[in-house]
């Protein structure tokens, strides 16, 4: 187990690289040309920007927000034009919930209808995914398409792990890049909430021991969520596949998602997940045993 991520640090690199993608005519601000010391916006321009003293902002961007009103937050969020996920995470970081470390040590549990369901959705890939992008419950099709994941050993069973350190998954997405990305940018959602998880914080080490791209996209500090899309796949049995999928948290537990996906109708892809579920476990067998 990891120790905890360290929050004030965490503050202080989030705001840092928010400030250093802004130039000062991205905001109204006069650039006279003078020569930059740090990319971006200075302290003193975002300051302004925000309706804040350089000092009260100095001390938030080293990582001390303590007693940070949320006015101040929504100011500087809009001095720095943050996204609504951004928006959110820079609260948490600057004023979080005192009973977070309790909540982050509780294990996540699936409720029997829930996997009903998965079970019940013949045809349509589905899976639950919890806190760190630990994957939780799945149907065949979900293990048709992206590979039997109970073979594993439950701490294996995770997102993060699986796009950064296996090979098969930088074969299975097109687009492996952005899928790396969205993943870093949910544990980052994941860092801001539960500072205090140290399974968060031993994944985050051990990746970036593990893997340089992790390493890199870690360091941007971005964030962002993703409730629908597109994905394009290259299966190993069935090919091309080009899937859209969607994603809805749950009323009572809004840290558990529930991931979906289907094809456009009448189309190639569509065809093949007919064939995908008529093979059923078969095909995540064969699939395994098919050459890359």
């Amino acid at each position: 187990m990891g120790r905890s991520l360290d929050r004030r640090a965490e503050l202080s690199e989030f705001l840092r690289s928010r400030r250093a993608r802004l130039k000062p005519e991205d905001v109204g601000l006069p650039d006279f040309g003078r020569h930059r010391r740090v990319p971006g916006l200075r302290r003193e321009e975002l300051a302004q920007l925000a309706g804040v003293s350089v000092a009260y902002y100095t001390r938030l961007e080293q990582g001390n927000g303590r007693n940070v009103s949320a006015e101040v937050l929504d100011a500087i969020a809009r001095a720095l034009r943050l996204t609504d996920a951004e928006h959110a995470h820079l609260t948490h970081l600057a004023k979080p919930k005192q009973h977070k470390r309790k909540q982050a040590a509780r294990p996540q549990q699936v409720r029997p209808a829930l996997r009903q369901l998965l079970d019940s959705m013949d045809g349509v890939p589905a899976y639950l995914t919890g806190r760190r992008s630990d994957i939780l419950a799945w149907n065949r099709m979900a293990a048709a398409i992206f590979g039997d994941w109970s073979e594993m050993p439950p701490q294996e069973r995770n997102w993060a792990r699986l796009v950064f350190l296996k090979p098969e998954y930088r074969d299975l997405y097109v687009e492996w890049e952005q899928k790396a990305i969205d993943i870093v940018c949910m544990l980052r959602m994941d860092a801001g909430c539960h500072p205090d998880d140290p399974r968060l914080s031993a994944l985050v080490g051990e990746l970036s021991v593990k893997s340089e791209d992790f390493r890199r996209l870690w360091a941007t500090h971005d964030v962002k969520e993703k409730s629908h899309g597109m994905k394009h796949l290259r299966h190993p049995l069935v090919g091309e596949l080009s899937l859209r999928f969607e994603s809805f948290r749950l009323v009572d537990d809004g840290e558990l998602a529930l991931i979906t996906y289907h094809a456009e109708p009448d189309s190639a892809s569509a065809e093949a997940l007919r064939l995908l579920a008529s093979w059923g476990t078969d095909a995540t067998r064969a699939g395994a045993a098919a050459p890359q």
